[in-house]
């Protein structure tokens, strides 16, 4: 089937931290014919990067807390996560989860192995993440982390064993999807060759 997109029109609603934009297009349908007219909106903030960390020396998973104020109103306000940013201007994804490893938690990564990418929320928002695996040792911290001042983080750093991970998995504890994602992948490697 020929996956065709009209698009009619297209303006900028909001250009700020994240860009808001309206479209008016028509699309193939499964049945072959085009579809009416239709308003999608998008939320364009960028790509990001996420990084789930394991200390090879400790065998504790590293990751952080931190507020999150859209999940005020709904949840707890902080949340434990992944390492994760966003990417920047002409940076490569394992350029950017390098980074942000070290602004957050403060370790140096020498290599780092792609878990997948996915979209957030592909119902109204462009954003992609680039999830990745490191290991790190006491030897790789290179400094406090904590985040960027410069952006208002205030990032702690929490280290937790597996078995703890994996209760918190089994409760339902995790909120953040792309922690989520990452412990349900570790699970499945911790359990496929124990």
């Amino acid at each position: 089937m020929d996956k065709k997109v009209e698009i009619l029109d297209k303006r900028l609603l909001l250009d700020d931290f994240f860009k808001i934009e309206e479209t008016h297009l028509r699309f193939r349908r499964f049945d072959g014919q085009m579809s009416e007219a239709v308003r999608r909106l998008l939320m364009e903030r960028g790509d990001a990067v996420a990084a789930l960390l394991v200390n090879t020396d400790t065998q504790k998973v590293l990751m952080t807390n931190q507020f999150r104020y859209p999940t005020l109103e709904k949840g707890p306000g902080w949340l434990h996560e992944v390492v994760a940013g966003m990417i920047d201007k002409d940076e490569q994804p394992d350029d950017a989860v390098k980074r942000e490893i070290h602004e957050e938690v403060g370790y140096q990564v020498k290599q780092v192995t792609p878990i997948g990418n996915f979209y957030v929320s592909p119902g109204g928002s462009s954003e992609r993440i680039y999830l990745y695996y490191a290991e790190v040792s006491n030897a790789d911290r290179i400094s406090s982390g904590g985040g960027l001042a410069s952006e208002h983080e205030d990032i702690e750093l929490i280290e937790v064993s597996f078995d703890e991970l994996w209760n918190v998995l089994k409760c339902g504890e995790i909120r953040d999807a792309k922690t989520l994602i990452a412990v349900q992948w570790l699970w499945q490697k911790h359990h496929s060759i124990a």
